[in-house]
């Protein structure tokens, strides 16, 4: 197998979008160059809070290249690459141009709802084409299908099927996955209230929405936990906390988007089905970055 060069803060990045609902390219880049100027170790395009969903193919390439070009070789970087049809996701893999790109993130298949041998399958047929590795992305509350521990461990036997994103909230699952785990395939955790846990219990590092705002903090605390500072670790997670909870309030990237504009990043503005957050939520938002301080 070979080892995943994805650990430590990895932040998913959003797509900012202006008033006219057009993409903020300028914004984009003004959001990768702070992320990697405060600390972070890779960048995700096209994950879930991309609002991916509601992106055309010219403006997922764009955004793509935007985040390619601004990073410049600095961080790895990740490509979402996923859905519920296996044959399409292969034809995509076969066109795909991976300039820039060292890995992909690939979801659990949605709506269809696979067996754990379907899921199995599916992933295997990922991981046979795709010319770069592979990170598996188990997310239930958005699938409404959970990649069992089980499952997830007889995939990671496959050498270029290098990591998992694990964002089940089930810690049994995540620790059975830890322990069992080959030495040299990566977990890392996909919900940011639970990473400093995580880590102390063997996680590699995360998949970040937080960390598009208060990258600072964030990244310092995953590199306090993953050099075994537990104590300031945990204060910076408590420090934290109040304000990772109200981001995923009222969904996501609602939340985050509201803090990028309170911090002057990017607009609050979400494509439909999407809205941004509630007008108290943000009130909220902004007396706790306020009174504590987050960076």
């Amino acid at each position: 197998m070979i080892e995943s060069m994805f650990k430590g803060t990895g932040v998913a990045l959003v797509t900012p979008f202006k008033n006219d609902m057009q993409v903020d390219y300028a914004a984009l880049e003004n959001i990768v160059n702070h992320v990697i100027s405060n600390g972070v170790n890779f960048l995700v395009a096209l994950g879930t809070t991309s609002e991916s969903a509601v992106l055309t193919e010219e403006e997922k390439a764009r955004v793509v290249e935007t985040i390619v070009n601004t990073n410049n070789g600095r961080v790895h970087v990740m490509l979402g690459l996923g859905g519920n049809n296996t044959a399409a996701i292969l034809q995509q893999l076969k066109q795909q141009v991976f300039r820039g790109i060292t890995g992909i993130l690939s979801v659990v298949p949605y709506y269809n709802k696979p067996q754990q041998e379907g899921i199995k399958t599916h992933f295997r047929a990922i991981a046979d084409v795709s010319r770069v590795p592979v990170i598996l992305y188990n997310v239930p509350g958005r699938t409404s299908q959970n990649m069992t521990a089980k499952t997830c461990l007889e995939l990671a036997k496959h050498p270029n099927i290098v990591a998992v994103k694990e964002a089940s909230g089930d810690l049994q699952q995540v620790m059975t996955i830890l322990r069992d785990k080959p030495d040299n395939f990566t977990v890392l955790s996909g919900d940011d209230a639970l990473t400093m846990p995580l880590i102390a219990l063997g996680a590699d590092g995360v998949i970040s929405v937080a960390a598009n705002a208060y990258t600072r903090d964030f990244s310092e605390m995953v590199r306090l936990q993953r050099t075994g500072e537990t104590a300031k670790a945990r204060a910076l997670h408590f420090k934290m906390l109040e304000m990772t909870n109200l981001l995923f309030e009222d969904g996501n990237p609602a939340g985050v988007k509201a803090l990028l504009n309170l911090m002057g990043l990017c607009e609050d503005v979400l494509r439909l089905p999407l809205v941004s957050m509630r007008s108290d939520l943000k009130e909220r938002l902004k007396n706790i970055l306020a009174q504590n301080q987050i960076s």
